[in-house]
């Protein structure tokens, strides 16, 4: 009797424990619940958004969690044509919120299936929108509302779902790798060109340069050359009006200065012989300061340093 009540306290504990654990569940913080019975939301409490301990109705009520967080989608790389027939390499993503989880649940029921929808509907805006733009806004004009145009239209579409579109991005806009290369060549045939150009116009703008200096030395040097003429000119003039001026005052002082001159200037040499008379007008002073002959030397011929001879 003993052990038959032992062993219902234990099946008791045992039910009530099972009881317990099929009447409570448990929310996080980044989840949200929907209470169903017999596969239809509960009235009043179908929707659990705050976390915590909560009750259900054991084995006539489940509960199914959804995420709370912002939600990711990759899209597929994908070929798009743009307005001005430009095809364009596009990688897009979307990042999306559960907002209707009841609705979520009855139309789509898990997040793979919901990306698999939403990747269709993203595909088709990115598409839609694209098609409308040029290659240059695409990449660098108006890329910033294009992308929010793509959103609003994912929007309009994913209602249905119960999902909301947060954002959407395209992270790359790229040429295909043929018409890249194309591209590619074009620029640089282009770039050479204009390098050939600016080469030209710079060998031209140097020559232009180089012949307007080497003009200016040849002016600069005529204007010296003649400055330097006329200066030597005026200088010359000047000593032979000093040499009139001093001959005429006296003759013999001036003869005897130039003779001293050409002795010192053609006596100073050893390299050079000459043979002159001694009766030579060259050797007048060499008998008197006045320019009386000098004495006849013992041979007719004497060597004598090389002179210039006034």
């Amino acid at each position: 009797m003993k052990a038959a009540s032992t062993f219902a306290i234990l099946a008791g504990a045992i039910v009530f424990l099972i009881v317990a654990m099929a009447s409570t569940f448990t929310v996080s913080q980044t989840e949200q619940a929907l209470v169903l019975r017999f596969g239809e939301p509960v009235q009043g409490r179908g929707l659990i958004t705050k976390p915590g301990l909560h009750f259900k109705l054991p084995f006539i009520e489940n509960v199914v969690y959804l995420d709370n967080r912002i939600l990711d989608l990759e899209a597929p790389k994908q070929e798009v044509l743009a307005s001005d027939n430009t095809r364009i390499e596009v990688d897009s993503f979307l990042r999306y919120k559960i907002v209707d989880p009841l609705k979520f649940y009855q139309t789509v029921g898990t997040i793979d299936r919901a990306n698999s929808q939403l990747g269709f509907v993203l595909n088709s805006a990115v598409r839609r929108v694209l098609g409308e733009a040029n290659l240059t806004q695409i990449v660098r004009d108006d890329r910033a509302s294009l992308m929010a145009k793509i959103r609003d239209q994912v929007n309009l579409e994913s209602g249905r779902l119960g999902v909301d579109a947060v954002d959407v991005r395209i992270r790359r806009a790229d040429l295909p790798k043929q018409i890249s290369e194309k591209v590619f060549s074009r620029m640089q045939t282009e770039r050479a060109r204009e390098a050939a150009e600016y080469r030209a116009q710079g060998s031209e703008q140097a020559q232009k340069i180089v012949a307007a200096a080497d003009r200016d030395v040849v002016v600069l040097r005529g204007n010296a050359q003649r400055q330097a003429d006329q200066t030597r000119g005026d200088g010359d003039a000047e000593r032979n009006r000093i040499f009139a001026e001093a001959y005429g005052k006296d003759p013999g002082f001036f003869a005897f200065y130039r003779s001293m001159q050409a002795y010192e200037t053609g006596l100073k040499s050893s390299d050079t012989r000459m043979v002159l008379s001694p009766k030579s007008d060259f050797f007048r002073f060499f008998g008197s300061a006045k320019g009386e002959p000098a004495p006849a030397p013992a041979a007719a011929a004497t060597d004598v340093p090389a002179a210039a001879v006034p």
